[in-house]
């Protein structure tokens, strides 16, 4: 089985928003970092990608040359103080060629906090350091939360506690040294904005009787292996309503004991397995369900990749390339009978160096009443972790430190199943159980996701991102439309009527963020996103 969800409910101001800190650069024109610096070595951050491949294809890179210097590094200043405890975690792309390293220094890179307004930064810098794997491209995180971090001067605050960071250091292969490294960097990126999944995209609320809904969900019966399903399990999967029904806004997945022929098997018991037709990458899913009782029955909510290569699956005869493990599956909950009100959740990807051998991080909690009471399980899935809760309680993040095709496969889109499977613990009075479901929600960003130019509209913003003011153009079809500009968390900070096909907004009075511009015409209403340096 294959699993995971995540509720998350916080409040904020205006100003909250406003104090919002973002540093980013994808060294193709979309910054908030005013400018770069490389002490002791070479620098060039709009240099042409010479790897585009695995998980970064983009253009332009930031090239990072170490010809020697003994403190070779590349940083800049944010033009604000970081404040980690809204957001901890500074995320990079890397790639270090072997061919351009000499000497013998370890394969890593560093990122260092410092105060650039004092007169020797170093002096209470704080750092976290990080391996990297040679020749590919990876996601490296530094949380200083929870990573092991070193501060220069031991008498230094914890650097959770502290206010004055506003310079960061990149710095691969270390310092004190006169070895060579050459190093590609991309997407620098923090944010102390939380990322928001607070619309809704996709939904079942199981609001009609009889069948299941087969514009949303595909009853998958095909054994994968001619004989059976996976884990020994004993069932048959079938697509009658015996197994799925909806019955007074509620699904049933009934798991039975009867004697059932199908593919020229017979088994001993039926279920049922539903693949959402809906996939997608990033966002929440929550699930409000009831589960089965009983030695035996092993209930599942899970995602799989959409490029899985399953046999009968509804996604693998258009997009299957990939078989398991390396199409990621995310486990939102799973509950076994014989361990009754543990609910565990996990992800299982590759191991190292292998795409067709599985490891998984798990975690569980006890959750009383599982069987008898509706619980809400979730997961929070973005570009960095995934989260896993019960009724709004976390018990698993995932976040490997180096993301790659071996621990990091969930940067495509997954599909959701929901299941009842048997396992050979079964007791024999074992009749029956359902896992009973009352909606299943998948909440985006969507906001965040749409392009700056939307073609239908023909809306171009530009700087983007901008400094004190911005540029709409648009062509006669939107002159009238109502433009509104929200904060990225949904206050409204202005609205007006859209006048001539050029205009220029004044953004001196807005603190630097991003920003949602919206435009309500006889089309419909168009979304796009703007960056206030």
């Amino acid at each position: 089985m294959r699993n995971f969800t995540f509720v998350f409910i916080l409040f904020f101001s205006l100003n909250s928003y406003s104090q919002s800190q973002i540093s980013q650069d994808n060294f193709e024109g979309n910054s908030t970092i005013t400018s770069w610096f490389g002490d002791n070595c070479g620098m060039d951050n709009a240099f042409s990608n010479p790897f585009q491949n695995g998980i970064n294809t983009s253009a332009k890179v930031l090239k990072y040359t170490d010809a020697g210097g003994q403190y070779a590094n590349v940083r800049f200043d944010a033009g604000f103080n970081y404040n980690l405890n809204t957001s901890s975690v500074f995320s990079l792309k890397i790639y270090v060629p072997s061919n351009g390293i000499t000497g013998t220094q370890t394969n890593q890179i560093s990122l260092k906090l410092q105060n650039g307004n004092d007169v020797s930064p170093w002096a209470t810098q704080c750092e976290i350091i990080k391996s990297v794997v040679l020749n590919q491209w990876q996601t490296i995180t530094f949380n200083f939360a929870s990573d092991p971090f070193i501060n220069l001067d031991p008498t230094s605050q914890n650097p959770m506690n502290r206010s004055d960071f506003n310079r960061v250091i990149l710095q691969v292969n270390g310092e004190n040294n006169t070895s060579q490294v050459t190093a590609y960097i991309d997407d620098f990126y923090y944010s102390g904005a939380a990322t928001i999944f607070n619309t809704l995209v996709w939904s079942d609320e199981f609001d009609t009787n009889g069948g299941i809904n087969t514009t949303k969900w595909f009853p998958q019966t095909q054994l994968p292996n001619g004989n059976s399903w996976y884990n020994g399990e004993l069932q048959h999967y079938t697509n009658r309503q015996v197994n799925s029904t909806i019955n007074n806004g509620i699904l049933s997945i009934v798991a039975k004991r009867e004697t059932f022929t199908d593919q020229g098997k017979t088994k001993q018991y039926t279920s049922a397995r539903l693949n959402s037709k809906f996939s997608f990458k990033y966002g929440r899913v929550e699930v409000r369900a009831k589960l089965p009782v009983g030695a035996g029955t092993w209930p599942a909510i899970w995602m799989l990749g959409k490029n899985i290569i399953e046999p009968g699956g509804f996604w693998t005869s258009s997009f299957g390339t990939a078989s398991w493990p390396a199409c990621g599956e995310i486990d939102i909950m799973e509950h076994w009978g014989t361990n009754q009100n543990v609910v565990s959740s996990a992800v299982h990807h590759p191991i190292n160096g292998n795409l067709s051998v599985g490891e998984y991080i798990s975690n569980a909690q006890n959750i009383a009443g599982v069987s008898t009471s509706f619980h809400i399980y979730a997961v929070e899935w973005d570009t960095q972790k995934i989260t896993f809760s019960v009724d709004g309680i976390n018990h698993l993040t995932y976040n490997p430190p180096v993301k790659n095709q071996y621990t990091w496969p969930f940067n495509a889109e997954q599909y959701i199943l929901l299941n009842v499977a048997i396992e050979p613990s079964v007791t024999a009075g074992f009749v029956q159980s359902a896992m009973e479901v009352d909606y299943v929600r998948v909440y985006q960003q969507t906001a965040l996701e749409t392009n700056n130019v939307v073609n239908v509209n023909n809306l171009v913003l530009f700087p983007n991102p901008a400094s004190d003011e911005i540029t709409l153009k648009s062509n006669e079809n939107l002159i009238g439309a109502t433009i509104s500009i929200s904060s990225l968390l949904g206050q409204k900070l202005d609205s007006f009527k859209l006048n001539s096909e050029e205009t220029t907004l004044n953004l001196s009075n807005y603190q630097s963020g991003i920003y949602i511009l919206k435009v309500n015409s006889q089309v419909g209403i168009q979304s796009y996103k703007f960056i206030k340096k």
